[in-house]
Formats: structure tokens, C-alpha cells, sequence
């Protein structure tokens, strides 16, 4: 079982920012950002290429996910700034750690473009 799995399943205790059936997000160990936020489905797909487009379903429910933790975490557009980014690494060329798929919810701070 993979560590994400372990993860969904309590195995591993994390703090559960937001959790649902399909769904779960929790603290990066390794923030990049002052908030880094990593969102997962709970069955365990290794990568967006392994999705079939009968996930689109779960694929945008992960985003919109995403939408309602940064709601929760005040990361929305604001008067003077503000805003979030969403990253979904692929594969080792894409910076992707663990074999599982997962979101990065990353805000708190300026992003700069490209991103590296």
C-alpha cells in the first residue's frame, strides 16, 4: 500500500484539513509555500496518465476540492492580491515523489512564472 493509501486509510495519522468520500487533504511535510496543501483522491490512482475518462468525474471533483479548501484557508482573490495556485506533478520529469495522484494547493505568498 502506498503511502497516500496509508494515509486515507489512518494508517498514518495526518491533520485532516477536509475530508470526503472520495477525497482528502492534509499539510505537505515539505511546504513550498506558507500554505501547502496537498489534496488526494482516496483510491489510489498512480498518475494523471493512468486516469481513464471514466474519472473525469473524480478529476473534477479534486478541483473544485481544491476551490473549497483555498475558501477555507482564505487563499481567495483579495482587495490587495491574493490567489492560490493548484499543481498536479506527473511522472519524475515532472517533479512527481510519490505514485499516487495528488494536488498541491499552494498560497500564502507571490507566485513567480515559470515556476522552475
Amino acid at each position: 500500500m502506498c503511502l497516500f493509501c496509508q494515509i486515507a486509510a489512518a494508517a498514518i495519522p495526518v491533520t485532516r484539513l477536509y475530508e470526503d468520500d472520495l477525497t482528502l487533504a492534509f499539510p505537505d511535510i515539505n511546504p513550498q509555500a506558507p500554505t501547502h496543501i496537498l489534496i488526494i483522491p482516496k483510491r489510489h490512482i498512480p498518475s494523471l496518465t493512468d486516469t481513464v475518462p471514466a474519472d473525469a468525474t473524480l478529476l473534477g471533483h479534486l478541483l473544485a476540492t481544491a476551490a473549497e479548501v483555498a475558501r477555507q484557508q482564505n487563499l481567495g482573490i483579495r482587495q490587495n492580491g491574493g490567489g492560490y495556485r493548484v499543481v498536479l506533478n506527473t511522472g519524475s520529469d515532472g517533479g512527481q515523489t510519490v505514485d499516487h495522484l495528488h494536488l498541491h494547493l499552494l498560497g500564502g505568498r507571490h507566485m513567480t512564472w515559470p515556476p522552475g
